[in-house]
């Protein structure tokens, strides 16, 4: 933004070349509408809300000083919304709207849907195999000593060791709320007794805290590979001098992209992995990974189809990451749960648990030939709120790129987790 054009003369504050007042007069109307209860309660409402606060929030986060070095946009939209929900800035109007568009409408999944689909049908194949031959290893070593990290820190705080390691550090890798913490709060009711919604309370400040914990750390990532680009792929996982590996794939043609055809492959392949699903019992998101990767090493897409996929997810990647985080803030991350369970201890082993998960993913990466800073931020993906938290922690980094790397990382290590912890805490109690 400047206040003076090239002459001198002072001119109105600009926002990615559109006039400020535009952005902040309609998110206000929006806003000033929901005192009035005239928000429409649909997709148009939800999208007016979210669309209007990410496009200031986001860019507003990533000029304040300091903020902007460890999390920037990602961080003041996604913790934004969720203090002024805690202290009752939005009209229920307001939150009725947004709460029909991510979670009726499933929006959320929408975006994640894009950003996996439309990476993997725009990368190479050889790039695809490497990434995911390689993507286990530093995942493996990394949830192991974050395993270590956790139950050591809160054991030195006084936490007993069935306590650190079921209530603070399953919960941080257990794949988020929705799949990690709900069915572990259903395993605890039944291995311990009681009601499920006793424990979710107890396990969900745990996974909040280490999700914002791994959203500064990828603001931390980003920083640092922009000081050593030796160690940074930019969203690519495998450091090879193959140039066949480094180049996505070719455009076919230099037609306009068919944004309808994009967005047709997206939802087709995810409505298919709905179907599936019933069959194969695997979650939805899962198998549009599956299906995607199985698209793109058979070739079953023409290149121009995959091109047109690739066009979506460059829009969605650049201009709905903040909108979607606006959502997830104020829907997603209830800070009443977190403030009464605050304390250094807790917080502290929370961040021991990220901290060791992206060290050592870093590390272990290095090893194997993989650029340490992207294969810690697939790594520490593990460590955050499942795709919600995936969306989060790479917009900090700016490696919107690596999802598909990241949903597998955060579900496939969140099912096992959960699967580990269910049948642990009747073993251990």
């Amino acid at each position: 933004m400047s206040l003076k054009d090239k002459t001198g003369r002072r001119v109105l504050p600009r926002l990615d070349d559109v006039p400020l007042i535009v952005p902040l007069a309609l998110t206000a109307g929006v806003l000033v509408a929901g005192l009035f209860d005239a928000v429409p309660e649909n997709m148009i409402g939800g999208l007016a809300v979210i669309v209007g606060l990410g496009t200031l929030l986001g860019p507003l986060g990533n000029r304040l000083p300091v903020i902007s070095k460890i999390g920037g946009g990602a961080l003041i939209c996604l913790l934004g919304p969720s203090i002024l929900v805690y202290l009752g800035a939005f009209e229920q109007n307001t939150l009725d709207a947004v709460t029909v568009l991510m979670k009726q409408a499933n929006f959320l999944y929408f975006v994640i849907s894009t950003l996996v689909v439309g990476s993997i049908l725009g990368m190479s194949r050889k790039l695809m195999i490497g990434g995911l031959i390689r993507l286990f290893p530093p995942l493996i070593a990394g949830t192991t000593v974050a395993i270590a990290a956790g139950v050591g820190t809160a054991m030195a705080f006084g936490y007993d060791f069935h306590r650190a390691l079921f209530y603070i550090v399953v919960p941080i890798i257990g794949g988020g709320i929705g799949e990690g913490v709900i069915p572990l709060s259903s395993a605890y009711a039944s291995a311990l007794g009681g009601e499920p919604g006793s424990y979710v309370a107890e396990l969900i400040p745990a996974a909040i805290i280490g999700n914002i914990v791994a959203i500064v750390t990828a603001g931390v990532l980003r920083k640092l590979g922009e000081r050593r680009p030796q160690l940074d792929g930019g969203g690519q996982l495998v450091n090879t001098p193959d140039p066949e590996l480094t180049a996505e794939s070719p455009e076919t043609t230099a037609r306009e992209p068919n944004y309808a055809f994009g967005v047709l492959t997206v939802t087709g392949l995810f409505v298919l992995a709905t179907l599936l699903e019933r069959v194969v019992h695997l979650p939805a998101p899962v198998l549009v990974i599956i299906l995607s990767v199985l698209c793109k090493l058979f070739g079953v897409f023409p290149a121009v189809v995959e091109t047109d996929a690739r066009a979506v997810y460059a829009i969605i990647s650049r201009y709905f990451i903040y909108p979607t985080m606006i959502g997830l803030g104020m829907l997603y991350l209830p800070l009443a749960s977190v403030i009464g369970v605050l304390s250094p201890g807790y917080v502290l082993a929370c961040a021991a648990v990220v901290i060791a998960m992206a060290a050592t993913g870093f590390a272990a990466g290095r090893a194997i030939a993989m650029y340490p800073i992207d294969a810690s931020l697939v790594t520490v993906c593990h460590s955050g709120l499942g795709g919600t938290g995936d969306v989060a922690i790479l917009s900090a980094a700016g490696r919107m790129n690596l999802m598909p790397f990241a949903q597998i990382s955060t579900r496939i290590g969140g099912v096992s987790t959960v699967i580990s912890a269910s049948w642990l805490i009747r073993v251990i109690q």
